[in-house]
């Protein structure tokens, strides 16, 4: 983990469903009461996403429980929210998606000398025999680890 840098959230599902092509970072646009509560850990990247819109790059399906504190201030925990990144970037990314099978999914969340950031992904969807080879080959690794245990002990 590099200096600086605290996961508030991360997104698992995202790899069991995904291949993962490549990685950026973009600012998040948040209001006061929901920074709040992203630093509490309230939060869920479970079922999030991303889409281009006008230009613009929004995350949407992502949960923020509302501040306990935050009484009028609170905004509503689903609402869309515009992720910051270089025109030239969202334009590039845009043009991926248009692709089939393409799709941008938050990885996760966290604090980078405290300013919010995500971690968001260009992947493309694995079909179920993928995932079964995922899982075979996770279980052979698993198998393989524990033969080398056994015989170093």
């Amino acid at each position: 983990m590099e200096k600086g840098v605290k996961v508030l959230a991360k997104n698992s599902k995202a790899f069991h469903e995904y291949f993962v092509e490549e990685r950026f970072e973009a600012g998040i646009e948040l209001c006061g009461t929901e920074v709040k509560s992203i630093r509490l850990g309230t939060m869920n990247l479970k079922d999030a996403w991303c889409a281009v819109k006008d230009g613009e790059l929004w995350i949407r399906q992502m949960h923020i429980s509302p501040y306990e504190k935050g009484n009028i201030f609170n905004k509503d925990p689903m609402r869309p929210r515009r992720l910051l990144m270089h025109k030239r970037e969202i334009l590039r990314l845009h043009s991926k998606v248009k692709l089939d099978g393409y799709a941008i999914i938050p990885l996760s969340v966290y604090l980078k000398n405290a300013r919010v950031k995500v971690e968001i992904a260009l992947c493309k969807g694995k079909k179920l025999f993928d995932k079964r080879q995922d899982a075979a080959n996770k279980d052979a690794r698993r198998q393989i680890d524990r033969a080398m245990k056994e015989r170093n002990r």
